[in-house]
């Protein structure tokens, strides 16, 4: 009997654990990044739940797209200076023998820097790669992009990791990128979880409203 209440405690943690990550999810993706840093600065404890949740979402993908910029990295020299956005537990930086600056809204590691995504304590063209992988995330993806733009230093790299099925017209916003100041050098579209797009920075964004710049939520099944 012991064992059944048990398995019937955990069957309701998990339910509870999922019902959790999906709202916080939606927040994270319906609100601006400065309302996650608010969000997370006043419950800690939330983030550390949505990433148990992010982390078993993508346990069931056959590849992490993480390990895919791990790869590209190791083949570029180690001498480049890389600005991780949304870097989460820093499994980047724990893989690469880069400097790597890591940057998010709650400390799950010692090397993370807390801070909002569109406002990084780095100076302007500092950086050779900006990474955001599966971290696109909030309604100011212009401002974050455009922090990006201005931290990398001219013909800079940005990697893009981002789940597939946000993208609703990726051609429209690659079109946008160029306005952000971004050339698109390599796209990899073969994954039906995600796609990995590389940009090299040809100089600063360009004023006004960049409109093919959107992604759809990533709203998670209940399971």
């Amino acid at each position: 009997r012991s064992g059944r209440s048990a398995a019937l405690r955990a069957r309701m943690e998990e339910r509870l654990l999922g019902a959790r990550f999906r709202y916080l999810n939606q927040q994270l993706y319906t609100g601006s990044s400065r309302d996650a840093a608010r969000l997370f600065r006043a419950d800690p404890a939330a983030f550390h739940l949505y990433h148990r949740g992010f982390e078993r979402q993508v346990r069931r993908w056959p590849e992490r797209p993480v390990q895919r910029i791990v790869r590209y990295l190791r083949r570029r020299p180690a001498s480049l200076v890389v600005a991780d956005f949304g870097c989460g537990d820093c499994t980047l930086a724990a893989s690469v023998k880069n400097q790597v600056h890591c940057f998010d809204l709650v400390p799950l590691s010692p090397r993370v820097t807390v801070c909002d995504m569109a406002k990084v304590p780095l100076a302007a063209e500092s950086v050779d790669v900006a990474v955001f992988c599966l971290a696109l995330m909030g309604t100011n993806l212009q401002e974050i992009l455009g922090e990006a733009n201005r931290v990398l230093k001219l013909g800079g790299t940005l990697m893009v990791a981002e789940v597939a099925s946000r993208f609703e017209d990726t051609r429209a916003f690659l079109r946008a990128m160029t306005q952000l100041g971004f050339r698109s050098v390599s796209k990899d579209l073969s994954s039906s979880y995600f796609y990995v797009l590389e940009f090299a920075k040809t100089g600063p964004a360009r004023p006004g409203p960049a409109p093919g710049l959107r992604l759809r939520p990533c709203l998670y099944k209940r399971r």
